[in-house]
């Protein structure tokens, strides 16, 4: 089986569901960035990812007009539109996903965001503190998700929301209707999950530190994580030196960045860094210390991080946000991994 089909097998078959992420805005202007999109979107389709990760923060486009170049430049590919309550009503989700489901005929996928970076969230007057910023996002995704299941009015009265017999017009075919990730690196973003009934997403530290906290039985499971992978280990790490240089602004500008930071996930992989920082190991941290990137990446070759993911895998992570692609070829690669991964633990044949 070639490479570039790979993916769509394992999707096919569903043992696990790979996301992809799309450029950020920062640092293209505006003819370079739509056509950079169109290219990250198409190569994730062609690799049979189901959907992509679309970031948002007070420095980016807005997520939802760069989904609508994702939805037009595919077939089926779905965009993961990141959702930070602040910035809109519950409502006015709702909406866009009804209307990206009566104009594309495409499912969304909503990646509900209780925080982001502190100085964000003081420029928009938001000192709402961590564990109550998923109160409110429980409270949130609920009205967003009764509003997308049902053709009659809506009523909800909550701590932070309230609506009186509120409509979805027009309304959602149910096969589009979204699933929700939510952050499950605190207790408060799994609590969160369970409630409702989300994929809790994890920026995972090395699967030997994971193994006394396995995914829940009860919960759909996944992790962020960069892959880079090549058939031979000397390659790989060629290519990641390449890639990830030594650098120190970087190094600096992630140090600042993580004492203005409520973020619980910064905080273990940036103890996990101190730890891991002198060794060379398939799970490395370079990119997210230098702040290159915000998850951990498995980097090798494919027997090697075949290994790190079958250990993933084994404690019941089921759905694996990959970083941005820098060329098709990296899905390919990442794919191959994949493929040794499952077929250790026999979910592929």
């Amino acid at each position: 089986m070639s490479r570039a089909n790979l993916v769509a097998r394992i999707n096919t078959e569903r043992p696990v569901e790979l996301f992809s992420t799309c450029p950020q805005s920062l640092g293209f202007d505006k003819q370079s960035y739509a056509r950079h999109v169109r290219k990250v979107a198409r190569w994730s389709e062609r690799c049979g990812c189901t959907g992509i990760l679309v970031y948002t923060d007070n420095s980016l486009l807005d997520p939802w007009l760069v989904s609508q170049i994702i939805v037009e430049s595919t077939q089926k590919l779905s965009p993961l539109v990141a959702i930070q309550p602040v910035y809109m009503h519950p409502y006015s989700v709702a909406k866009m996903v009804a209307s990206f489901g009566f104009l594309y005929h495409r499912r969304l996928y909503l990646n509900m965001v209780a925080g982001g970076f502190k100085n964000d969230l003081v420029a928009l007057n938001d000192p709402t503190p961590h564990d109550k910023r998923y109160t409110r996002l429980i409270e949130y995704a609920t009205i967003i998700n009764q509003l997308l299941s049902t053709s009659a009015p809506v009523t909800f009265h909550g701590e932070f929301y309230n609506i009186d017999q509120l409509r979805m017009t027009p309304p959602l075919p149910p096969e589009l209707f979204p699933e929700t990730f939510v952050s499950g690196s605190s207790e408060a973003g799994l609590d969160a999950a369970k409630k409702l009934g989300a994929t809790a997403v994890k920026y995972p530290r090395p699967p030997s530190e994971c193994e006394a906290e396995p995914a829940s039985n009860i919960l759909k499971s996944g992790i962020r994580v960069g892959i880079l992978a090549r058939e031979n280990e000397d390659e790989a790490w060629e290519v990641a030196e390449e890639r990830f240089p030594e650098d120190r602004k970087g190094e600096l500008t992630h140090q600042l960045a993580m004492r203005v930071s409520d973020s619980l996930w910064h905080k273990q992989l940036s103890e996990t860094a101190n730890k891991t920082r002198a060794m060379r190991s398939t799970y490395w941290l370079r990119p997210f210390e230098q702040y290159k990137t915000f998850c951990p990446y498995l980097v090798g070759g494919y027997d090697s991080v075949a290994h790190e993911l079958s250990r993933y895998l084994c404690l019941g992570y089921r759905t694996f946000i990959l970083d941005i692609p820098p060329e098709e070829e990296e899905l390919q690669h990442a794919g191959a991994a994949f493929e040794r991964a499952l077929e250790q633990i026999g979910l592929f044949a």
